[in-house]
């Protein structure tokens, strides 16, 4: 299983030989550093740099490159190193660009020695930075862990080897860059990347991240003009070279990585993380409706095992598309609008100009062109737009009961499953521009990550206001919802829902799962209740995580309930200790990987009081919220996608109908 990471967020390492790979649009150097329990470096001897390419478990590349694969083996590390931290840096000599806000995000990915991806994480949010510690190797009790970290350093190495506690830090960056301007070492190619293996199991099949399948050439043209748009049936640039896209934004992914631009050409927005191979194809298209015409769109027009997948990897590509060509429409807008300025300088650079006809004409032409270049490129993004809300037009409908909203008829015909689906829908996304089309918002299951609903935000996009009590209500039921759609997309039996309200103010909110009877318990109510809920779901994770390092799984004591477990946390942090945020922190952080996940309904700001106690929670879970906000990211293009919760109707009963027969068919199991 593999996972793509965010800042603060860490993996299990399942083997102790792996390689870190590592993409950038620019040449950087890259290294790594072993530090003690606390991070500190003994030495210069503890940096391995292309001045000085290995040590024991560790080589680097010899030179800086825009490609770099570091190898590692954790076995052979001394005893004395408990940290190794992945260290970017750009070249200080040459003219490349002098920060990381310049370029392109990198990409760093730790994989296997057969190229299959262990976990990922999009290094985002640089600016003036020439230096980042990208990822941390750490031990934690005896096992191997990954980090993604994400540190920047203005100062570039020297101020990151500082940091360290390196005292020859200043030295040994200057070292480093002259070993690279005056090519001490040359470079090693790197072995081509292994295909990853088929396998007829959706939950496993190698995928690619939030870009989806590998797009056709940058959206621009070298003079920043928006390139055609759709080309294919159903959506644009499918389905002839799609790839499986079995990964959401956030969600584990699997893939080879692309080579950097040549400096100077055009931007390339294909996604890092594309494999390059897929399940059976889709099945034909259905014919033009007129010659001429694109294809009528096809509901499951995708690659996949199962028609599940085959939707599954249609919907996320219909989210690639629509990152696209809004990147493309928003690039054209701003070539005309530097175009249109660079010109208006040009004719009042000009004394002569400034006035009279002359100035006056060439200020009109400059405006005239800047709107044709802006009509140009409205019509491409309205033309892919239509494409896709036709298409979005047959895929709502036939998506299976977990990819479905609320309001889908699917959900009246309910019935419990027999197996996990490969997917969870959470809410739609949408981008202003093309605010005709809703995206399903997919999360792989198991769920790789907690969710933190937001309860602090006291106004939505639509300009609607809502006051605190009102934002925790609906906090609350969107938490509700969620819960809800878990319960039932897991057969009977493997699903555990777990809720800690402290001051029983939620009653109203949580009434659907406690009077259905699929909690688990009643919620838990004061400061005995929320330590009793934690301390019973903290020596879960810790009884199955001593069975499976200790290679027993079988071990586990008699009775202990082997489902998976969400708790539902409202009102926090009211009548939460500092002991217990420690054992939020842990249930966040190590709960997920043995079935155990967190879902947090609190006010950020309210919950600032914890400090730096507090911030490993909050990185380490998915913000959601109750009403529409424009608050997640996708490291593919870098838009600011607008979230929508997934909510039942108002007047619907079909949540209680639901969950009234999760509830039935749990009795058996309850015995």
């Amino acid at each position: 299983m593999t996972a793509e990471l965010t800042r603060g967020q860490n993996h299990p390492l399942p083997r102790a030989r792996l390689e870190i790979r590592v993409s950038a649009g620019t040449p950087v150097v890259a290294g790594a550093t072993l530090g003690d329990e606390n991070g500190t470096i003994h030495g210069v001897e503890r940096v391995v740099h292309p001045g000085a390419p290995t040590l024991p478990g560790l080589e680097v590349s010899r030179q800086a490159a825009a490609d770099h694969r570091l190898a590692v083996d954790l076995d052979a590390v001394p005893d004395a190193v408990h940290r190794v931290s992945v260290l970017l840096a750009l070249p200080t000599a040459g003219r490349g660009p002098a920060r990381f806000g310049a370029v392109a995000a990198p990409f760093v990915a730790v994989t296997d020695l057969d190229g299959d991806e262990v976990a990922s994480y999009t290094i985002t949010g640089l600016e003036a930075e020439s230096a980042v510690v990208a990822l941390e190797l750490y031990r934690r009790q005896g096992a191997w862990k990954v980090r993604a970290v994400g540190q920047g350093y203005a100062g570039g190495l020297a101020e990151l080897l500082a940091d360290q506690k390196l005292s020859q830090a200043h030295q040994l960056a200057a070292a480093i860059h002259e070993a690279v301007a005056s090519g001490l070492a040359r470079s090693i190619p790197a072995p081509p990347a292994a295909a990853p293996a088929h396998r007829p199991d959706h939950g496993t099949t190698p995928g690619a991240g939030p870009g989806g399948p590998v797009p056709p050439a940058s959206p621009y043209d070298p003079q920043g003009v928006p390139a055609p748009g759709p080309q294919t049936p159903g959506a644009p640039g499918r389905p002839g070279g799609q790839q499986p896209y079995p990964s959401g934004p956030g969600e584990p992914a699997t893939a080879s990585q692309p080579s950097a631009p040549a400096a100077g050409g055009p931007i390339d927005y294909s996604h890092p993380r594309r494999q390059s191979a897929a399940p059976p194809p889709p099945p034909p298209a259905a014919p033009p409706s007129e010659p001429g015409r694109p294809a009528r769109p096809v509901a499951g027009d995708a690659t996949g095992w199962s028609m599940e997948e085959r939707l599954y990897n249609q919907v996320w590509g219909m989210f690639e598309d629509l990152a696209r060509t809004t990147a493309a429409y928003r690039s054209a807008v701003d070539f005309a609008d530097s175009r249109m300025e660079k010109e208006l300088d040009q004719a009042l650079s000009d004394p002569r100009s400034r006035i009279g006809g002359q100035g006056d004409a060439a200020r009109e032409a400059a405006r005239a062109r800047h709107g044709r270049l802006v009509s140009q490129a409205r019509e491409v993004l309205d033309r892919d737009v239509a494409q896709l809300v036709a298409e979005a037009e047959v895929v709502e409908p036939a998506l299976p009961t977990a990819f479905a909203r609320w309001d889908n008829p699917v959900w009246h015909a309910y019935r419990v499953p027999m197996e996990i689906p490969m997917a969870l829908r959470l809410g739609d996304l949408h981008l202003p521009e093309a605010d005709r089309i809703r995206i399903p918002m997919l999360i792989r299951l198991p769920l790789e990550r907690g969710l933190w609903i937001d309860s602090g935000r006291s106004a939505s996009l639509d300009g609607s206001f809502a006051d605190s009590h009102e934002m925790r209500r609906l906090g609350l039921e969107t938490a509700v919802s969620h819960a809800a759609r878990l319960l039932a997309v897991y057969p009977a039996g493997e699903f555990t829902v777990h809720v800690i309200d402290p001051a029983g103010s939620g009653a109203q909110a949580l009434a659907p799962l406690a009077q259905s009877g699929v909690l688990a318990a009643p919620p838990a109510q004061g400061a005995a209740g929320t330590a009793d809920v934690l301390a019973r779901l903290t020596q879960r994770v810790d009884l199955v995580q001593m069975a499976l390092r200790g290679g027993a799984p079988d071990a586990l004591p008699p009775g202990l309930d082997t489902s998976q477990q969400l708790l539902i946390v409202n009102d926090f942090p009211h009548g939460f200790d500092d002991r217990a945020v420690n054992q939020l922190r842990y249930l966040a952080d190590e709960g997920p990987a043995v079935g155990v996940h967190l879902m947090m309904v609190a006010d950020r700001e309210e919950s600032a009081g914890f400090g730096p106690l507090l911030d490993p929670l909050w990185r380490s879970l998915l913000r959601l919220t109750p009403v529409a906000d424009d608050h997640l990211a996708d490291p593919w293009v870098g838009h600011a996608w607008t979230y929508e919760p997934s909510l039942v109707p108002p007047g619907s009963q079909v949540l209680q109908e639901v969950l009234a027969q999760v509830a039935a068919a749990r009795r058996p199991w309850d015995r």
